[in-house]
């Protein structure tokens, strides 16, 4: 059986409302994920939203948190959240091109939505459908991505010429919103399409690469990534686990003292590291899903326990395994590189 992936979401501090939220400078940035590089995580994932957290002080950008962590760490894959509500897609496609670039083809996209109704004040745009936005912006993505042909560079010092222009493509994508003409800023992205990771039934399958599925127990989680026709799919696993300070229920009781921890349609977990193990590897075998997203109750609590207890127990076991150096994310997860929608058939992938 193939080792499962494993993910982590590393922004903020943690899952729960109410675990208090440090400071975002870059030396924080830079030491949370690679405390996630050195246990053996495949990729971390950064929430991002166009409006600060309710009651958080403002963020550094997921992207960019993500482009610091790229130069940062050697294997570790990383994957930002972009909202997809009112950023504009030649946009997006350019910063996570970039990022592509960045990590010599160790990137991925979350795609995000802004449903909150200040998102569209604060971007001086009418509100807009959040599922419609997503479904439209997600395909022209990919054509900009696609709109260079991997040798569309060519260098030419002698003949003065840099580009092949009939190797620059262009996308012509009108949508309710935005037109999109292209070509695309960035050269194609070493995996030639990022990662797209999307929650299951945001995007249409064809588009998405992982499917973010939930449920309430494993069979729950069995039904839904059965249900999604992309060629991977990722559990949603909340985790609150026991410490050597306190057991995990007692810490989420501490915690709803001050706010409760809201139902997000994950799997939640709460208990001993060997438990989690043991659901991990259900989560496998059972559910049959490819990989799992971990959202730590408390960050710098839990990925401690994580990182000493429960991913190397996986890796032990051969349930999962570390990434390799040199490879890319689309790699780590057993898919090819697509060919180019604009090259001749048979040409440069």
């Amino acid at each position: 059986m193939t080792p499962i992936v494993l993910a982590v979401e590393i922004d903020g501090a943690g899952a729960h409302p109410a675990a208090h939220r440090p400071a975002t400078d870059p030396q924080r940035v830079r030491h949370v994920a690679e405390v996630a590089e050195r246990a053996g995580f495949t990729l971390v994932t950064l929430d991002d939203d166009l409006l600060p957290p309710d009651g958080g002080a403002a963020r550094i950008g997921a992207v960019e948190r993500a482009a610091f962590i790229a130069a940062s760490t050697s294997v570790l894959s990383v994957a930002p959240v972009v909202s997809t509500t009112y950023s504009e897609p030649f946009h997006v496609s350019s910063q996570l091109a970039s990022l592509d670039h960045i990590s010599a083809g160790r990137a991925g996209w979350v795609v995000g939505t802004s449903p909150r109704p200040e998102a569209a004040a604060a971007w001086g745009r009418p509100a807009a459908d959040p599922r419609q936005e997503a479904a439209d912006a997600v395909p022209v993505v990919r054509a900009l991505w696609d709109s260079w042909e991997d040798d569309a560079v060519i260098r030419d010092v002698a003949g003065g010429r840099y580009l092949d222009r009939e190797r620059l493509h262009y996308v012509d994508y009108a949508a309710a919103t935005y037109t999109v003409k292209g070509p695309a800023i960035v050269p194609r992205p070493p995996q030639g399409q990022l990662i797209v990771l999307a929650p299951a039934g945001l995007v249409p399958d064809a588009e998405v690469d992982v499917a973010l599925v939930g449920g309430a127990d494993v069979a729950a989680v069995r039904e839904a990534a059965a249900g999604a026709a992309t060629p991977r799919t990722f559990a949603e696993v909340e985790v609150a686990l026991d410490t050597a300070a306190a057991d995990g229920a007692d810490r989420v009781a501490d915690l709803d003292r001050h706010a409760p921890w809201p139902a997000r349609g994950r799997l939640r977990y709460t208990g001993s590291p060997g438990g989690l193990v043991t659901l991990l590897r259900d989560l496998r075998e059972r559910a049959g899903v490819d990989g799992v997203r971990l959202h730590p109750l408390v960050l710098d609590e839990d990925l401690a326990v994580l990182s000493q207890y429960v991913v190397p127990a996986l890796i032990r076991g051969r349930d999962a395994a570390r990434p390799l150096p040199g490879g890319s994310l689309r790699q780590s997860l057993g898919l090819s590189r697509p060919q180019n929608r604009f090259a001749p058939a048979g040409g440069v992938a």
